[in-house]
């Protein structure tokens, strides 16, 4: 049914249900799986007024996200593959996380993926968005969304 089914998490309470799910799917399926984390490229201020981070201190940030990105990934696929589910562990840099789902996805030729939605509603949603919703809108590859 799948081959290679790509699962985006962060490494929430929430985001651990699809990790199993999407495990469970890939060795039921025989597919492979591309665990992702989507990190930011640089801490970024959203409020006026807000200290200037210096360049050592952007990069330093930057280095630990990717190394706590790497860090969750890492543990997906040492899960996966004591169940017999080839893996591979990435970890991408983007502020524009949907984006870089849908791109990973076709870069590797997935034919699935696999996210959880944290369900917010009402002003939590206008002010965080929903990354979930905008890869369901845009994406031409099957989404398996779990709460």
């Amino acid at each position: 049914m799948y081959d290679k089914i790509l699962l985006a998490t962060d490494g929430s309470t929430l985001s651990k249900k699809a990790v199993t799910s999407a495990i469970s799917l890939a060795a039921l399926t025989g597919a492979s799986l591309v665990a992702l984390k989507v990190v930011p490229r640089y801490p970024q201020s959203y409020f006026e007024g807000g200290l200037a981070l210096q360049a050592a201190e952007v990069g330093r940030i930057e280095k630990q996200w990717s190394e706590e990105g790497q860090a969750v990934v890492d543990e997906v696929k040492k899960i996966a593959e004591s169940q017999g589910v080839k893996t591979r562990a990435l970890t991408i840099k983007s502020d524009v996380v949907s984006d870089a789902i849908i791109a990973t996805a076709r870069k590797h030729k997935c034919d699935l993926i696999v996210m959880a939605s944290h369900g917010r509603k009402g002003v939590k949603r206008l002010l965080l968005g929903s990354e979930t919703q905008q890869v369901l809108t845009h994406s031409h590859i099957p989404v398996l969304v779990l709460r």
